[in-house]
C-alpha cells in the first residue's frame, strides 16, 4: 500500500452578517458554514505547515485497479458519445497531424456508432488498451469507414490486427 503525505492549512476569515433573519439561521455552504454570527469561510486552500494528514491508496492485484473502480471495462456501447469521440481524437493528437476535424467529422456524419468510430481511431493508433477497452463495450471491427477500411484495415501494424482479432474469438 503507498501512502502520500498531504498537507492542509486551512485559514479563516470573518464576516459579520447584518442580516438579523440570519441570526438564528445554520446553514452549510461550500467551504463555509453561516452561524448566528456570520459567514465563516476558508480565504486559502494549500499545502502549509499546519496540520498533516496521511492518504493512503492501493493499487494493482490486491488494491482497487481501474477495472474493479468501474472506471475502466464496465463501460457498454452505448456509453459512449460522440464527445468521446472528439476528446480521443484531441488527445492521440489527431487534430495537430489532421489540422483539422474534417476526417473525424466524415465518420461521426456517416451514423457510425461512436463507440465503432473509436475503435478504428484507436486501430490506426496501434492503441492496446483502448482498442480492449472499445471491444469489451461492444465495439464492432468489422464496421466501415468512408473509403471502406475496417479496424482491421486501419490497424497500425499487424501485431493490432492479431490483438484485436484474438480479443474478438477470446470473448466469443
Amino acid at each position: 500500500m503507498a501512502s502520500i503525505p498531504c498537507t492542509t492549512h486551512l485559514p479563516f476569515t470573518f464576516k459579520p452578517s447584518t442580516s438579523p433573519s440570519s441570526l438564528s439561521k445554520t446553514n452549510l455552504k461550500f467551504l463555509g458554514v453561516q452561524n448566528r454570527l456570520g459567514w465563516v469561510r476558508p480565504s486559502k486552500l494549500g499545502p502549509s505547515n499546519g496540520s498533516r494528514a496521511k492518504c493512503w491508496f492501493k493499487f494493482g492485484k490486491n488494491g482497487v485497479d481501474a477495472e474493479g473502480a468501474g472506471i475502466y471495462g464496465s463501460q457498454s456501447r452505448d456509453d459512449f458519445d460522440r464527445d468521446d469521440v472528439e476528446q480521443y481524437f484531441n488527445y492521440m493528437g489527431m487534430l495537430a497531424v489532421e489540422g483539422s476535424y474534417d476526417k473525424m467529422d466524415a465518420l461521426l456524419n456517416q451514423n457510425i456508432h461512436p463507440v465503432d468510430i473509436l475503435l478504428l481511431m484507436a486501430a490506426s493508433e496501434g492503441d492496446k488498451p483502448k482498442i480492449e477497452e472499445l471491444l469489451r463495450a461492444g465495439a464492432s471491427y468489422t464496421v466501415k469507414d468512408a473509403d471502406g477500411r475496417t479496424a482491421l484495415d486501419r490497424a497500425a501494424n499487424d501485431e493490432i490486427k492479431d490483438f484485436i482479432l484474438s480479443f474478438s474469438v477470446q470473448k466469443a
